[in-house]
């Protein structure tokens, strides 16, 4: 199956841990959104979003890297372990998927996207960043999982967010939550050998951006 992606996007990366948790193998096929590459008529094509990552299985195409999370795991999962068929533990699953997509990962969107390209940046973005780790941090409060008491493909994206935010150089030492799950979620991840490869490329892109 090919997939349309980024390495230097945390939705990306937490396609290709998904898909080493399901042994599956991605003809890859990166895309440079700063050449704008998204924008090619054969990829408006595929996708008129035009957005990535962005999935072709067999024919099927699919975008919202949450979406095809769940879709992976559902296709291809051995066992419901990553996406519960429980509805009471899916939609706990899907409650952190949706506040990664509009909370989480949308306050680092807002605040370092911005900076990313050299423009002025409103400060109180900062506050939502703040905000949004917060709830994390609360969620995570006598937990070792972000949604239920099993590792789920939610434990997978919100790490490749939370990396993200390491890589911009936001400390996350005072939420002693959330330090201590990523330290212990990054050890059970599977394929995150490729999410530190993404990492490492976004923070080569950071450094020459300053």
């Amino acid at each position: 199956m090919d997939l349309y992606y980024s390495p230097l996007a945390g939705t990306s990366r937490a396609i290709l841990m998904t898909g080493k948790a399901l042994g599956l193998e991605f003809n890859k096929k990166e895309i440079n959104v700063a050449k704008e590459e998204q924008l090619k008529p054969e990829f408006v094509k595929i996708n008129p979003q035009h957005t990535i990552p962005t999935l072709v299985d067999n024919g099927f195409t699919l975008w919202e890297s949450r979406a095809i999370l769940t879709y992976l795991v559902e296709k291809y999962g051995k066992d419901d372990s990553l996406y519960p068929k429980d509805p009471q533990r899916r939609a706990l699953v899907n409650q952190r998927l949706y506040f990664d997509m509009g909370t989480l990962y949308k306050s680092f969107a807002d605040y370092y996207y911005p900076q990313f390209q050299k423009k002025t940046v409103d400060p109180e973005l900062f506050k939502k960043v703040e905000t949004a780790l917060d709830f994390l941090n609360t969620f995570l409060e006598g937990k070792q999982y972000v949604a239920g008491d099993s590792f789920t493909v939610a434990d997978i994206c919100i790490l490749a967010t939370i990396s993200t935010f390491l890589v911009a150089n936001l400390p996350i030492s005072k939420y002693t939550n959330i330090t201590r799950w990523y330290e212990n979620g990054s050890k059970l991840a599977p394929g995150w050998d490729e999410n530190e490869k993404g990492l490492a490329a976004l923070k080569a892109l950071i450094e020459t951006m300053k």
